[in-house]
């Protein structure tokens, strides 16, 4: 529960800093043409040169990389198949991403750049594939190691009073007309 709460803030903390960092309008004298062709505005990057590429592609990957870990922190399930949480986690940071992408269109020296939301989707999926699965392990085994073995078999939470009157409710009831199937 607390790892739910915990994920829902910094995820609201989070995306309230993307909208100021992205949003805010910029003060140019000239704005750069759109970019709507994948993969053409890394290659310009990579024309720059190591250092300048490598700072360039890395606030792209960076900037929505916290949501891999942070959706799946929000959503606060244990036990669902990686390959599920992957999905969803990236479709979500790649509908974040293009939304952002989206509402820049309306905002002064802003312009659309499809890399930015193939970059910042990266970032996402990449974070996610290096902290969640250890992460869901981690806490698995920490619930795990809170609840103790009983005789019968189920975990019993520690220091929970165990029930007191457990008497059988009698057959089940069936009605005279109508037959048991085979």
């Amino acid at each position: 529960m607390i790892v739910r709460v915990a994920g829902f803030t910094l995820l609201l903390s989070h995306l309230l800093l993307v909208a100021w960092v992205s949003l805010r309008p910029r003060d140019v004298a000239w704005v750069t043409a759109p970019n709507t062709v994948p993969l053409h505005g890394l290659q310009a990057d990579l024309a720059l040169g190591g250092t300048e590429a490598a700072l360039l592609i890395g606030k792209g990957l960076l900037l929505l990389a916290p949501l891999g870990v942070l959706l799946p922190m929000a959503d606060g399930r244990l036990r669902v198949p990686g390959w599920a949480s992957l999905a969803r986690t990236t479709a979500a940071g790649a509908l974040v991403s293009l939304a952002v992408e989206l509402l820049q269109t309306a905002v002064p020296g802003q312009v659309v750049d499809i890399d930015s939301v193939l970059l910042n989707t990266t970032g996402v999926a990449l974070a996610h594939l290096l902290v969640v699965p250890a992460g869901r392990t981690w806490l698995r085994r920490r619930s795990e190691a809170v609840r103790e073995p009983s005789s019968g078999g189920s975990g019993a939470l520690r220091g929970s009073i165990p029930p007191q009157n457990e008497t059988p409710q009698g057959a089940t009831p069936t009605i005279s007309r109508v037959p048991i199937a085979p």
